[in-house]
């Protein structure tokens, strides 16, 4: 699913019109896609009030518009339209009506909402008690290309945009205070924008990968997994991420720590390396390697966590005190797979910028560290970013709440670990995969067992599920 910019849906409106299809036309659609959404959600729409809030802009026609479908396909109640300018009054018949049109600003909005609209906006937000608000395209005074906002913004319980998501439709907080969004095609060949490179995770980018093995299989077909980590006091975090593994499809998973012996008796052992001749003697033969759940801070550690990603030929995905290691060095992948899964803490040590900065731009904090360093970037929190070095980019849908407990990011890495194992020629689509299950694990879960009450390795018992979900998604 396409993520697109403002200045790019500019463009692509520009290049739909060369191609022959007139603006009123596209209006036109797009006030029909709307009042479609009205007429889906609060039948019977003759029953309603309805007002329709018109800005000076192609929004504000497409609110013209919408209100002349309604009177005329309907024929509501009331119908009253308020524009910004001349600026109409709102009267004390308005404010019971049980439907607002949030028609003031669209994509294109530089800075904070002012004057007049910014009236409007909060009278959207608290002069129509009754009401349910219905956006064209983004809530107004909320900025397109970001997941944060400058100002204020109008609230929504449904959005309609057009033709594609925009960023804020796809980056959090701005995600989550929309409403249900409705992505509605109005009549652009999708053609124009097949070049962009943002994108929301879905099912289809992945599923596959799930499909039914063949019959013809055995364990040595599907990958052996290393995993290195747990020292003393931190077994867990690494054999967490060995069941992960295991329970993601991986053929074989050995984990290598300082732990005398592992719960999970389908996993093998090592001891934890402590040189690069004693690593590179474990790693043979082996597939993937998972390298940081658990591995420690010791010295020693650290700087054999550092030649092991640089030196080694295996993909590898790192996570945890492996990143605490890389943080600080001139570390590059130098061509070899390497997938990073930092949350924002980590990310922020290893690009040097504070947390704050790492959040507000989350995207763009995870391609600069995707190009620059030539790695997968996996940025957890909410919608998680998956960042490739090429510069393309999803932005993971699936998550909860309840997944902010020890030990998710070990299930997350071995889910990755797993996937690759099995997909060496499916790369892209085997991070997708885990990412998008890892969320939709948790949201299954929480569902049954509530976010309180959600472990990490709940989380396994719910990929089962998942993993049927998606399979499922038809083509």
């Amino acid at each position: 699913m396409k993520v697109l910019t403002a200045a790019q849906m500019q463009e692509v409106d520009r290049r739909t019109v060369e191609l022959g299809i007139a603006e009123p036309v596209l209006m036109e659609n797009a006030a029909a896609r709307v009042v479609e959404l009205m007429a889906e959600r609060f039948a019977p729409l003759g029953e309603h009030r309805i007002v329709v809030l018109c800005g000076k802009g192609n929004n504000g026609g497409d609110g013209f518009v919408i209100a002349r479908q309604l009177r005329m396909r309907f024929a509501p109640r009331e119908v009253h339209v308020v524009r910004v300018e001349p600026a109409d009054e709102i009267t004390g018949a308005m404010r019971n009506a049980t439907i607002v049109v949030d028609a003031l600003l669209g994509t294109g909005l530089r800075g904070g909402a002012r004057g007049r609209t910014l009236e409007l906006i909060r009278e959207i937000n608290a002069g129509f008690p009754l009401a349910r608000v219905v956006a064209v395209d983004i809530p107004s005074g909320m900025a397109s290309d970001s997941g944060t906002s400058e100002g204020e913004f109008a609230r929504a319980d449904y959005t309609v945009t057009f033709t594609a998501l925009k960023v804020a439709h796809a980056l959090a907080p701005n995600c989550d205070r929309m409403g249900g969004v409705r992505v509605a095609p109005i009549g652009s060949p999708s053609g124009l924008y097949d070049a962009v490179t943002l994108h929301v995770t879905e099912p289809v980018d992945f599923r596959d990968l799930l499909q039914p093995r063949p019959k013809e299989s055995n364990k040595g077909s599907y990958g052996h997994v290393l995993v290195v980590g747990g020292a003393h006091g931190k077994y867990g975090a690494a054999e967490m991420t060995g069941l992960s593994a295991l329970r993601a499809g991986a053929g074989l998973v050995t984990v290598a720590s300082s732990a005398p012996a592992l719960r999970t008796l389908e996993l093998m052992t090592e001891a934890l390396p402590q040189s690069m001749e004693a690593f590179e003697k474990t790693a043979a033969r082996k597939s993937v390697v998972a390298l940081g759940p658990g591995l420690g801070d010791d010295a020693g550690m650290v700087a054999l966590a550092r030649r092991c990603f640089a030196e080694t030929a295996l993909p590898m995905v790192v996570d945890a005190d492996g990143l605490n290691a890389l943080a600080g060095s001139g570390w590059h992948a130098g061509g070899q797979l390497r997938v990073i899964t930092p949350h924002p803490g980590e990310m922020s040590r290893l690009c040097g910028l504070p947390v704050a900065e790492v959040q507000a731009d989350r995207l763009g904090a995870a391609r600069t560290v995707a190009a620059l360093r030539g790695v997968v970037v996996v940025l957890k929190g909410n919608r998680t970013v998956v960042a490739f070095p090429d510069g393309r980019a999803w932005v993971n849908p699936t998550g909860s709440p309840g997944m902010a407990t020890g030990g998710t990011g070990d299930i997350l890495t071995g889910l990755v670990a797993g996937l690759l194992a099995q997909h060496p020629d499916r790369q892209a689509a085997a991070v997708l995969a885990a990412v998008y299950l890892h969320g939709l694990c948790g949201e299954l879960g929480a569902a049954v067992l509530g976010e309180k009450c959600l472990i990490a390795t709940d989380l396994l018992t719910y990929l089962p599920e998942a993993m049927r979900i998606c399979a499922a998604v038809p083509h």
